[in-house]
């Protein structure tokens, strides 16, 4: 296992770090292992601090920018960048003229790469060559292995006796990721072992140790890579909870998920992630988000399993609506419902502790 953090990295975000596209850099500035964290890039927010624009909470990051600028005012300080990394997460994952720059920049001032595009880095062999002559090091993170290393799907997840639960979404974009890390945060200190399986680019780069990047996969061997990593998970480690990341959600119309994380991650329970103050699918005005009722009851009819908390994202929302909103799913679902970033889990923890005994 390589020793964390593997460097320091500067997260290029141009455009975005306002906005759901940004959700990579929003997920590294939160938490990674991975990373020491120097600084975000994005022009449009340059000066600000990341924690505190980003959930009102200071992180000792700076927004600069751009690259130059961020990379040399991090060695006055004593903080030498080892890595760029790009926390954009554009639709379709292509890499334009402003990524391109971005990273031809960051070679040139003796970075590493590290991208989870779908257009991969390091089949561009002008930056290829570029990074090769400097010896520094491309990792296109959605890059899958080669099929022959790849599984099927097998049977042997009913061996898995962890409590496994899912954090589904009843969108994209939504914070699936960052509930299911504060809920392992919150089990841990609750004094229980768990663990994340990663289901997407972001959860590598922050170090989940158990991770998949289930948008890059051929169809054949999905279920077979998630049965395998939560299989792996509990045959080395056999902690109390294994929480699933999701990806997607079951009817957005782009990106649908979730389906085959309930067909082979076969989860005890989920927990559903929603956000009272969204009224159309991610990036798709005009298509209405279906009811949280009927998302719930979706969930629960594919799965047979109960959906046991809703988690709250808390957009467009302040202070007491956020209060209100959960207020208000918890009288009509009858379920626990909380912001995790203006709350904490315990509330989840509790309902979790009484169901591992009962599932």
């Amino acid at each position: 296992m390589k020793i964390k953090p593997e460097g320091n990295a500067i997260v290029f975000c141009e455009g975005a770090f306002s906005n759901t596209y940004g959700k990579t850099a929003h997920g590294l500035v939160r938490f990674t292992k991975r990373y020491k964290v120097l600084a975000v890039v994005d022009s449009q927010v340059a000066g600000r601090e990341a924690g505190e624009f980003l959930d009102g909470k200071p992180s000792g990051i700076p927004i600069f920018s751009s690259l130059k600028e961020a990379v040399v005012r991090m060695n006055e300080l004593g903080e030498a960048a080892t890595h760029m990394v790009v926390g954009i997460a554009p639709d379709g994952g292509g890499i334009d003229s402003s990524i391109y720059s971005a990273i031809s920049t960051a070679i040139s001032l003796n970075l590493n790469i590290d991208s989870g595009l779908h257009d991969f880095v390091g089949d561009i062999s002008e930056l290829k060559k570029s990074a090769d002559a400097r010896g520094l090091i491309i990792r296109d993170i959605r890059k899958t292995a080669s099929r022959k290393d790849l599984h099927s799907f097998t049977g042997r997840i009913s061996d898995v006796n962890s409590t496994v639960i899912a954090i589904l979404g009843t969108d994209s974009a939504i914070g699936k990721r960052t509930t299911a890390w504060k809920l392992v945060e919150a089990l841990l200190n609750a004094g229980f072992s768990a663990e994340l399986i990663g289901t997407g680019q972001t959860a590598w780069m922050q170090g989940a140790e158990y991770s998949i990047i289930l948008d890059s996969l051929i169809n054949d061997f999905v279920s077979g890579e998630i049965e395998n990593a939560v299989w792996n998970c509990w045959n080395e480690k056999k902690p109390d909870f294994i929480i699933i990341e999701g990806q997607g959600s079951l009817m957005n119309p782009a990106y649908p998920g979730g389906f085959e994380i309930l067909a082979a991650g076969r989860p005890d329970g989920i927990v559903l992630q929603h956000a009272p103050g969204r009224k159309d699918y991610d990036g798709f005005p005009g298509y209405p988000l279906h009811s949280l009722e009927k998302q719930i009851h979706a969930v629960e009819f594919l799965s047979g399993k109960p959906v046991v908390a809703i988690t709250v994202n808390h957009e467009g929302l302040e202070g007491l609506e956020i209060i209100e909103a959960c207020n208000e799913i918890n009288k009509n679902t009858g379920l626990p419902a909380l912001d995790p970033l203006t709350d904490n889990c315990d509330k989840i923890v509790k309902v979790l502790k009484d169901f591992k005994g009962k599932h």
